[in-house]
């Protein structure tokens, strides 16, 4: 099909993808402890019906221990010269958080401006069904060979991170098109080349046997609250940037976002300034970043005039998306063991840790989703890292250590993943569509050119 043609049909298909996007989306398919496994089983048996009707006759599922069931789907290429993709997204999705905070039910998709309102309806919903769009589009015989991954317990984590490497024949494939992810902004197409690496380390001092009076003891008494607060201020100098040494700061050249649209998504208070110095590129992917993301220590309201003996904090390090894990956590494990703050240790804890990814640019499959990026959205593609982690990636590329990897979705930076009021749009839901189509077309047609040469 050319541009034109296509774009025919997808807009034809639209009806019936917004539909089903609506029925995917009702399911509240939280794979998280606690929550009940039925909607993830209801998402799966759902979706491996909708892959049949598109043209997938092997759909299977893989079972792991203590995770949702993974569907795997598979159509042969065409012929013999042809490439194979594979394609991934999640069905489960985030918990809703404090439904009061939302404007409407969180699973019960709701019109908004332009697209509809959903928990999971962005993250990662849309891209499951721009996969299907796709198959449907060419009637479910693609020019390429196609295996698809949808997976259940993305957002909780599982171990299907890890299983790809030991089935590698499964997930054997020339290109993989990561879906879970989106623009920049609506409208601008995006590639997401890099992912920062994650890591967990908790950080924890006890200097009394209980705590004793403030007035009484406090001055000389060591108040282990202090001691730790005094050691969390050495993560950053005077303007915010991280101060441990040996974590990767690099350049950072593609786009980003403006101060002000990242001051609107971050919901910064109005007239604070942002921590850090350099590009917000350089600050949110090509270098770390050091969140303390929880804290013990006694509640203000309930708060007694008395030293602290004990207290505890856990952060989450981001790192760049070429640094080694392992080496990340040791480089902050290490600072904070030098430190004695009045003379006084830390007890450090290393939690997990995951490496971050940077794809290869400037192959085939790279080359043709420039193209179809370009077709879906009018305009060349931006390319952009995430501060996230997808830690499958790493698996996947184990798997098929030749394929090209590309990220990129029908989600956008304002859609509010993982928050309350998360929305998708109906053109970006449209154009990645689009996208995923002429990508397969253009790979196909260079792929065999390739082949043939």
């Amino acid at each position: 099909m050319d541009a034109r043609d296509l774009q025919a049909e997808v807009d034809g298909l639209m009806g019936g993808l917004r539909a089903d996007l609506e029925r995917l989306a009702v399911i509240p398919s939280i794979a998280f402890p606690g929550f009940p496994a039925e909607p993830v089983r209801e998402a799966h048996d759902l979706l491996v019906g909708l892959l049949r009707d598109a043209g997938v006759e092997r759909v299977e599922r893989i079972d792991l221990p203590d995770t949702a069931p993974v569907i795997f789907g598979e159509i042969p290429p065409p012929t013999p010269d042809a490439p194979t993709v594979l394609l991934y997204s999640h069905y489960d999705v985030q918990p809703p958080g404090d439904e009061k905070l939302w404007k409407s039910p969180p699973f019960e998709p709701t019109p908004v401006e332009g697209g509809l309102r959903a928990r999971g309806i962005a993250d990662d919903k849309s891209n499951v069904i721009a996969h299907l769009g796709m198959l449907r589009a060419f009637k479910g015989r693609p020019p390429v060979g196609v295996k698809i991954v949808f997976e259940g317990q993305e957002e909780y984590g599982s171990p299907f991170d890890d299983y790809p490497p030991t089935d590698s024949d499964r997930f054997a494939c020339d290109a993989m098109v990561i879906a879970d992810l989106g623009n920049l902004r609506p409208g601008t197409p995006t590639l997401t080349t890099g992912l920062r690496g994650a890591s967990e380390v908790v950080v924890e001092v006890r200097t009394l046997e209980e705590p004793r009076h403030s007035g009484e003891f406090g001055g000389a008494a060591p108040d282990a609250l202090l001691v730790l607060l005094k050691a969390l201020a050495t993560l950053h100098d005077v303007h915010g940037d991280v101060a441990v040494e040996g974590l990767r700061r690099d350049e950072w050249t593609g786009a980003s976002y403006t101060e002000d649209e990242f001051r609107s998504l971050a919901g910064v208070e109005d007239g604070l300034p942002l921590i850090g110095s350099g590009t917000l590129g350089e600050r949110l992917w090509s270098g770390p970043a050091i969140t303390v993301i929880g804290l013990d220590a006694p509640a203000v309201e309930h708060a007694a005039s008395a030293v602290v003996p004990y207290a505890r904090a856990k952060l989450n390090l981001r790192f760049h998306p070429l640094q080694d894990p392992k080496e990340a956590q040791a480089r902050l494990v290490d600072h904070l063991s030098t430190l004695k703050p009045f003379g006084i240790p830390l007890t450090i804890t290393p939690g997990d840790t995951g490496p971050g990814y940077e794809a290869a640019t400037g192959g085939p499959a790279y080359r043709a989703a420039l193209t179809a990026l370009k077709e879906a959205w009018g305009a060349d593609a931006s390319y952009v890292a995430t501060g996230g982690s997808i830690p499958l990636v790493n698996g996947l590329a184990k798997a098929a250590p030749g394929a090209e990897v590309l990220l990129f979705g029908a989600q956008d930076s304002m859609c509010n993943l993982h928050a309350p009021n998360e929305r998708v749009l109906f053109s970006e839901l449209r154009s990645t569509v689009v996208a995923m189509c002429a990508f397969v077309r253009e790979y196909a047609a260079d792929f065999r050119a390739g082949t043939a040469s």
